[in-house]
């Protein structure tokens, strides 16, 4: 769909094997499919680091090796075509699908590139906050307790999420916004509420990084780093860098300088205690690494075995404790090379060094109860707001959630088990981008899903929670009631690296109408403010045929009191197939925004698209006589109408 409908200028291959090829030199996705029956013209890139052949890669119509292109490519592909082992028309045809590539993004003006500057407009601003608000979901509101109210004037927020802002996702879902918004500050901003705040407890997966605290020689916040060609810290350095935060994992940031062969790296900076305690430092390393305190060795794992779970290949995370006093500052300095760990990977892998970097964590000792502040921070005020959830250190690429709970060793869950007893009129924010375990959702008379907002999640939040605006969202995903319900937990994570994809066509709320297992939240779901009425649909055709397309109208009546917009959707029910299918399938969707009273239609539009499946033994997509059936409602599993249209004669096609 993606490749029919959008007409990408570039694609990127996967890490993984795909029945038992890699993605980069997949012959048969890539030119058989992909090139071949789609007609594809723009360029294939790598993932960084995922290109694992000089010939075979090249052959089979991957164009670019990233991040860089010395380790399969340049000097290495020469060679090959002298051998005979890689012919020259792939090559040249990687080569002109990389300069089409920059044909199409600059045609023939090959100046560099301007420095990246900000462009933080007002419109955009608005535009972010009003998706903020729209894609919040509204998962329960017994009782109508949102949007707060007037009268409630005493309003305690509290959760591990509450502070802080939650903008993004970790990894390549990271980005650097412009500002952020914290639900706290957006929630004392509205007027004429009684702000009382506790955090509850902690969430972290690893230490808190250590760049607050941090500060250069000459009063900078953050590091300074010494990279050295070798990796034995050799010479002068050959580039000096300042980066502000210690999360050092350098996979695709290690200068040019440098980069591509063996290099050592040492971080220097100074931490500046705030406190008197027994603090804790963590460390670390993806290859060899030693942490120095006032220049002695604190943690050595320059021989680590042990793996943690970052995506960068990296060691277990080491904490110590070390006691510290307020205002007197330690010097911190971090080495590291980019010699592979543990050792036994370089025979396995055939290479001696590839990436590096590390991570300085620092959390200083608590010495308050969390949980009692946030229980006598509800008991004193009318309206409870608990905002937990997941963050960039626990959603992140390279690595899996071991679990569905919430974080750390069930302090959320504990939290919200203690405030809704402390306080009845308790308001549930998650923030995750994946389903979470909700073992209190029957107990907690409302919960908003709130995602990762980005730079407005704050506003967005406060918008709806005092009803300025009207949330919107539908689940995209269902959320079960326990991992053991979802339809992978069978076949993933596999072994010895190999994963069978056993459920099929059977993934998502497929599953869950097949196996008759009852979600949580179903996919679809989404309340409002408001309530809305479903007329009787109305169709432009009875028949569908290859060329033609069908459009279905349903009208949607406001029957609440404020104004508010709903996401009608359209799943597809075959009557009977030659093969197994869902039981429905989600094939269109429409969001009408409706006044009180208004009465707007929802259109719904149909093709082939709508109702064919790949069949492996036609080797082609096939629409298949008989009579399908569309499922209209407000959710998976909350269908209000239905109506029917028929297909006269089988038809297929390729793309």
């Amino acid at each position: 769909m993606a490749v029919r409908e959008a007409k990408p200028w570039a694609l990127m291959s996967s890490y993984n094997l795909v029945n038992g090829i890699h993605a980069d030199m997949n012959e048969h996705t890539i030119k058989e499919i992909l090139r071949g029956e789609w007609s594809y013209d723009g360029l294939v890139m790598s993932d960084w680091g995922g290109v694992n052949s000089v010939a075979a890669s090249i052959e089979a119509g991957c164009d670019l090796e990233m991040p860089v292109s010395k380790k399969w490519r340049g000097e290495k592909a020469i060679d090959a075509v002298h051998k005979g082992l890689l012919s020259r028309d792939a090559v040249e045809r990687a080569a002109a699908n990389v300069l089409h590539l920059a044909e199409r993004a600059k045609g023939i003006d090959m100046s560099g590139e301007p420095p990246e500057r900000e462009d933080d407009r007002e419109g955009t601003r608005q535009l972010i906050r009003t998706a903020g608000t729209e894609g919040l979901t509204l998962l329960k509101n017994e009782g109508n307790l949102l949007p707060i109210k007037a009268l409630q004037k005493k309003i305690a927020v509290i959760g591990p999420n509450a502070n802080r802002a939650i903008a993004g996702g970790g990894g390549s879902a990271s980005l650097n916004p412009y500002y952020s918004t914290i639900p706290l500050d957006s929630i004392r901003e509205v007027p004429g509420k009684e702000v009382i705040y506790s955090m509850g407890c902690h969430t972290y997966k690893w230490l808190p990084l250590a760049a607050e605290y941090c500060t250069t020689a000459s009063g900078e916040q953050g590091v300074i780093l010494d990279f050295y060609a070798g990796d034995k810290f050799e010479g002068k350095p050959r580039v000096v860098q300042h980066r502000t935060n210690t999360d050092l994992f350098l996979w695709d940031s290690v200068p040019l300088e440098v980069a591509g062969g063996p290099w050592s790296v040492k971080a220097r900076t100074f931490i500046t205690p705030k406190t008197t305690g027994q603090h804790t430092i963590s460390f670390s390393s993806v290859g060899p690494g030693r942490l120095l305190v006032d220049r002695k060795v604190v943690i050595d794992l320059w021989d680590w075995s042990e793996q943690g779970e970052a995506m960068f290949d990296n060691s277990e995370d080491i904490l110590v404790d070390i006691h510290l006093e307020a205002g007197k500052v330690i010097e911190v300095i971090a080495e590291t090379t980019n010699e592979i760990r543990p050792l036994a990977k370089q025979k396995l892998l055939n290479e001696t060094h590839k990436t590096g970097g590390c991570r300085i964590g620092y959390k200083e000792e608590d010495k308050q109860d969390y949980l009692q502040e946030a229980i006598d921070a509800a008991k004193a005020s009318d309206v409870a707001i608990v905002i937990v959830g997941l963050d960039a250190e626990w959603e992140s690429e390279g690595y899996d959630r071991r679990s569905m709970d919430l974080p750390k060793d069930g302090s959320q869950d504990r939290l919200v088990d203690a405030i809704v007893e402390a306080n009845p009129n308790t308001i549930i924010v998650n923030q995750s981008g994946s389903p979470v375990t909700m073992p209190w959702a029957n107990r907690v008379p409302a919960i908003i899903q709130a995602w990762y907002q980005g730079q407005e999640a704050g506003n967005a939040l406060a918008d709806v929670l005092f009803g300025i605006k009207n949330p919107s969202g539908k689940l995209p995903t269902t959320f079960p009631m326990r991992l053991e319900d979802n339809p992978t937990y069978h076949n993933w994570p596999g072994e010895n690296l190999k994963v069978i994809y056993g459920e099929g066509l059977f993934i998502g709320y497929r599953h869950y109408d097949r196996a008759g297992i009852a979600p949580l939240f179903p996919f679809g779901h989404g309340l409002s403010y408001t309530t809305f009425s479903y007329g009787k649909p109305s169709i432009t055709s009875k028949v569908l045929t290859e060329p033609s397309r069908i459009t279905i109208t349903i009208p949607v009546t406001n029957t609440g009191t404020v104004e508010g917009a709903e996401v009608v959707q359209a799943y597809i029910h075959d009557e009977k197939s030659r093969l197994p299918r869902p039981e429905k399938e989600l094939q269109a969707f429409d969001k009408v925004f409706l006044k009180p009273g208004e009465t707007k239609s929802a259109t719904l539009a149909l093709n082939k698209y709508s109702v064919g499946y790949y069949d492996t033994d036609l080797q082609s997509w096939i629409a298949e006589k008989g009579i399908f059936n569309v499922l209209i409602g407000a959710s998976s599993i909350d269908i209000r109408e239905t109506i029917s249209f028929e297909v006269l004669e089988s038809f297929t096609w390729i793309f």
